[in-house]
């Protein structure tokens, strides 16, 4: 995968593109948040995400659906268990993924974060094809935009608290933060 900081996409990897997204009010590009999904919980690689990011999930496919269906959300990234990224939405554009969110201060963190979406649950490790991808997007989104240092990534659980909870308690962050080293030490 390559992101290309011009356009905001990444090549080499599925483009699903979602009409959930707007413009950020700044440009603003600071801050990086951890999601976990699954369609219906617990079921993984159904292609329902991504038609719920795209609005047209068939909501009689699942009882769960049914008390999703008015939503109308997005994230810039999906990350299934396999490894595979797909993305929907521009990171030069405003996702719709974090709700109501406030980080450092600053509400509405929509208008300055890229959102990624880990696809599992609170109660599952994530896999090592998961962890991967996003240590590689990770580094790339970092290059491009520098605001977001190691301190500006964070979970929906910390941006939304007692609202969320994914990435849960199963995400390593350690791992996580580990592989997003240089060989200084420091965040790369």
């Amino acid at each position: 995968m390559q992101l290309d900081s011009a356009s905001g996409w990444c090549a080499g990897v599925s483009h699903c593109p979602s009409p959930n997204f707007n413009a950020r009010p700044d440009g603003e590009i600071s801050l990086l948040v951890i999601h976990n999904i699954s369609l219906p919980p617990a079921c993984f690689k159904t292609g329902h995400v991504q038609a719920f990011f795209q609005n047209c999930l068939d909501i009689d496919a699942h009882p769960y659906f049914q008390g999703i269906a008015d939503l109308r959300v997005s994230a810039h990234f999906l990350i299934e268990r396999d490894g595979e990224v797909t993305q929907f939405v521009s990171c030069l554009e405003r996702a719709w993924h974090a709700g109501v969110s406030l980080f450092d201060g600053r509400e509405g963190c929509n208008d300055f974060s890229i959102g990624i979406e880990l696809e599992g649950t609170d109660e599952q490790p994530f896999t090592d094809a998961q962890y991967t991808a996003l240590a590689t997007l990770t580094r790339q989104l970092r290059q491009a935009w520098p605001a977001i240092s190691v301190e500006r990534i964070c979970g929906h659980s910390d941006i939304a608290p007692g609202r969320k909870t994914d990435p849960g308690p199963f995400f390593d962050w350690a791992r996580f933060r580990a592989s997003i080293q240089d060989s200084t030490g420091e965040g790369a």
